[in-house]
């Protein structure tokens, strides 16, 4: 009987155990998708980026922690039909004054602290890393079974992209672009 009581002692403390254990989920960088929107004067832009790899960290059911890794030169412009200016949009936003994708072939996202709500949505404060620039920035993930997604925006003048900001340049008229520009993130894992 001694025993008995001991297995079931030892069953409860590894079952205890293992829904401590934080558990890394694999994203599913093929059926991911992480949209943008750029905005300037005139109209906007929209186009799709790549996700290289990522993971997102759960402990039980509860998101605790998550990075991203994302592939700068699949930048691609999706508005814009081959031969009238997406080719050319496309260079641009690769070349240096933008997000110089030869030098920096990749961005990264790592979460710094997050806040489970009510419902199933995490407020998340997270390190981007544009151009081997930090900053940080903050946004609302909902997690659905096998799938997270987010909406924010991002400030490119904090990476050091000033082309056509009317933040550092006057008299750019109707040639000026936000500094910030639109992220939507649909993960799968």
């Amino acid at each position: 009987m001694k025993n008995l009581k001991t297995i079931a002692i030892a069953l409860l403390v590894v079952l205890g155990t293992t829904t401590s254990i934080a558990q890394n989920k694999k994203i599913n960088a093929d059926k991911s998708k992480i949209n943008w929107v750029g905005k300037k004067v005139t109209g906007q832009h929209s186009g799709t980026i790549n996700l290289a790899d990522g993971t997102l960290v759960f402990k039980g059911k509860a998101l605790k922690g998550g990075s991203f890794t994302v592939d700068m030169p699949s930048i691609t412009v999706t508005d814009l039909e081959a031969g009238k200016g997406k080719e050319k949009l496309e260079g641009h936003l690769k070349a240096d004054d933008f997000f110089g994708t030869s030098k920096f072939a990749t961005a990264k996202l790592t979460f710094k602290t997050i806040a489970k709500n009510k419902d199933n949505t995490y407020n998340v404060s997270a390190d981007m890393t544009i151009k081997d620039i930090t900053a940080p920035v903050s946004f609302v993930l909902t997690v659905k079974e096998n799938t997270a997604s987010t909406s924010f925006k991002v400030d490119r003048t904090k990476y050091e992209i000033k082309y056509g900001s009317g933040s550092f340049f006057d008299n750019l008229g109707d040639k000026a672009i936000s500094d910030e520009f639109d992220l939507t993130v649909n993960l799968q894992f």
